[in-house]
């Protein structure tokens, strides 16, 4: 949980992401060294921080062209209290005062591909294994290991500095950064592996992330939109598990359990982004406009799927994707009937990039059940259930074969 900010707090004065992972690795080490004899520290993460940073002054000394850096912040730093991230600096009024936010922006250095972007600042920020970041951008693993493994090179070799970009360059960045917020908080919603659904730290990070950057670039509509989004999302997280963790479907939730603070949080935010925008609404606000259909009903049988369908079908013109389309499917289902549905299901068959993506089974599953075409039903589910890797969702997609 502390990784993101250690390696965060480090690149501050390293100017390097690859040397502070190195350098917060060395951190947690030493934590698993010497906290089983000393005992855990009150505060885990200030003595990680503190840690990480010593060995960066110790970097800096041992490294004559850090020279200058090292007489204005090793002195600094090795006189600060340990429960300080380190010296203040001098920053222009526009600068992100954030450092998870900085290292997002250095990570989406223009010098580095879109692939290359996300998959870095997953890798740093979210701490996303490899596996689970292939499973968030739909690419196999080997390709995303050596995404990541060049673009630290490549930020290393052009010598890009840890620091905050402005003017032109901030907005240049600003689509890769809001993906990669995007998808932190999606691995959080529904993890890719292991044996819990939600990763409830990751949502917060990103919900932090897309707040502060909405206070920053107040004027820009997709800003909004994607806090919207990421709000409306999780109010209804602690609806989305039952009593043992096991997955909770939409259509059983408890919507007394949506949490409404958020959820007017989330209308308030896509009121911006739709006062902001100066044409049609962007792909993360009509996300969230799908997700306001979701919270303004009263129970699941209440829920405007024509809305939802008409929403998908412009997010589909702006923002094209399998994943979208499969997503208009299921609205379609609901507005026009499972067959309409089916339909365009089975036109995705197709599609490489959902090849291994255990929800185009389960959704072609869920609309055979509801055709009552049970045995059907049963093999995809089964084969949804294979190719899933979240323990939880397998368990529910198996138990959904068992109900065929």
């Amino acid at each position: 949980m502390e990784s993101p900010r250690i390696i965060a707090g480090v690149a501050r004065i390293v100017r390097d992401v690859g040397i502070a992972e190195e350098l917060a690795q060395d951190a947690l080490v030493a934590a698993l060294e010497q906290w089983p004899e000393h005992g855990v520290p009150d505060n885990p993460g200030a003595w990680l921080m503190t840690a990480a940073k010593n060995r960066a002054v110790d970097l800096v000394r041992r490294r004559e062209r850090y020279a200058r850096k090292l007489a204005e912040m090793g002195r600094d730093l090795e006189s600060a209290p340990p429960h300080l991230d380190g010296p203040a600096e001098l920053v222009d009024p526009d600068a992100i005062d954030d450092d998870l936010l900085r290292l997002v922006f250095t990570a989406c250095h223009p010098v580095l591909s879109t692939e290359a972007r996300v998959a870095l600042t997953l890798r740093l920020l979210g701490g996303l294994t490899t596996a689970e970041i292939a499973r968030a951008v739909l690419a196999p693993e080997p390709t995303v290991a050596q995404r990541i493994v060049r673009a630290k090179r490549t930020l290393a070799a052009k010598g890009i500095a840890f620091e905050v970009p402005y003017g032109p360059d901030r907005e240049a960045r600003l689509g890769s950064v809001l993906e990669v917020i995007y998808l932190v908080f999606n691995e959080g919603y529904a993890a890719t592996a292991g044996d819990d659904l939600l990763r409830p730290a990751l949502c917060e990070d990103a919900l932090r992330l897309v707040r502060v950057l909405a206070g920053l670039m107040p004027k820009e509509p997709e800003v909004h939109g994607l806090a919207a989004l990421l709000e409306l999302q999780a109010s209804r997280s602690t609806a989305r598990t039952g009593p043992s963790g096991e997955p909770v479907l939409l259509k059983d939730q408890n919507r007394a359990r949506w949490n409404q603070l958020l959820i007017r949080r989330g209308y308030a935010a896509l009121a911006r982004a739709q006062a902001a925008a100066q044409g049609p609404l962007g792909p993360y606000a009509l996300q969230a406009a799908v997700a306001a259909c979701h919270a303004h009903a009263h129970t699941y049988e209440e829920t405007d799927w024509r809305q939802i369908a008409a929403l998908y079908d412009l997010l589909a013109a702006r923002a094209p994707s399998p994943v979208v389309e499969l997503n208009r499917a299921v609205a379609v289902s609901m507005a026009e009937g499972p067959e309409a549905g089916l339909a365009l299901v089975d036109a995705l068959a197709a599609e490489s990039a959902l090849r291994d993506y255990h929800l185009l089974p389960s959704v072609r599953g869920d609309l055979l059940a509801r055709l009552g075409r049970s045995a059907e039903a049963r093999a995809e589910f089964e084969r949804a259930a294979s190719l899933a890797r979240n323990e939880r969702e397998r368990e529910l997609l198996l138990a959904r074969a068992a109900d065929c």
